[in-house]
């Protein structure tokens, strides 16, 4: 539960063209060099990709050439620190990958300022000593059992707290 948690940590405050991996690139500098040091299969793979891209609608293609010109923008660390979430998360059970990617669907469609919300929370938690964040879990949990009437119960309970003087 705390990877699945840290996971999705991560994506949110990750910008979200982090999140794909990154198309095949344009040729480069030294990409004669790079292209002789691949095995015939590497090269058999790469070939495909550029063939599904070369498909691709033409704003589809530059959407992906901004998010690879982003990528090697990036500073080597940051690019390693994605490189190895997105092996995390590819290491998880099938069944945790949807839960996070079905969480990471439901932020993208938020507000900008929901986004924000959960984004300062989010850094709260993190920042918080270890009993805070594992009370928080806990509580989380215990919230995640409630019925719907529960829960609607208890925010009503805690709306009127609020407007106590």
């Amino acid at each position: 539960m705390r990877a699945k948690v840290a996971l999705l940590l991560l994506a949110l405050s990750a910008p979200a063209w982090a999140q794909s991996a990154p198309a095949a690139p344009p040729p480069a500098e030294g990409a004669r060099e790079r292209w002789e040091k691949l095995t015939p299969e590497q090269r058999e793979a790469l070939r495909q990709r550029w063939e599904t891209f070369q498909e691709l609608p033409p704003e589809r293609q530059a959407e992906i050439r901004e998010r690879l010109a982003r990528w090697r923008a990036l500073p080597p660390a940051q690019r390693e620190a994605i490189l190895e979430t997105w092996k995390t998360f590819r290491e998880l059970p099938p069944g945790e990958r949807r839960q996070i990617l079905q969480l990471f669907r439901r932020y993208r469609e938020m507000t900008p300022e929901r986004q924000a919300q959960v984004r300062s929370m989010f850094h709260k938690l993190v920042d918080a000593p270890p009993e805070v964040r594992q009370r928080y879990l806990e509580n989380l949990s215990k919230w995640r059992q409630l019925s719907p009437e529960q829960r609607d119960q208890l925010r009503e309970t805690w709306r009127q707290r609020q407007k106590r003087p």
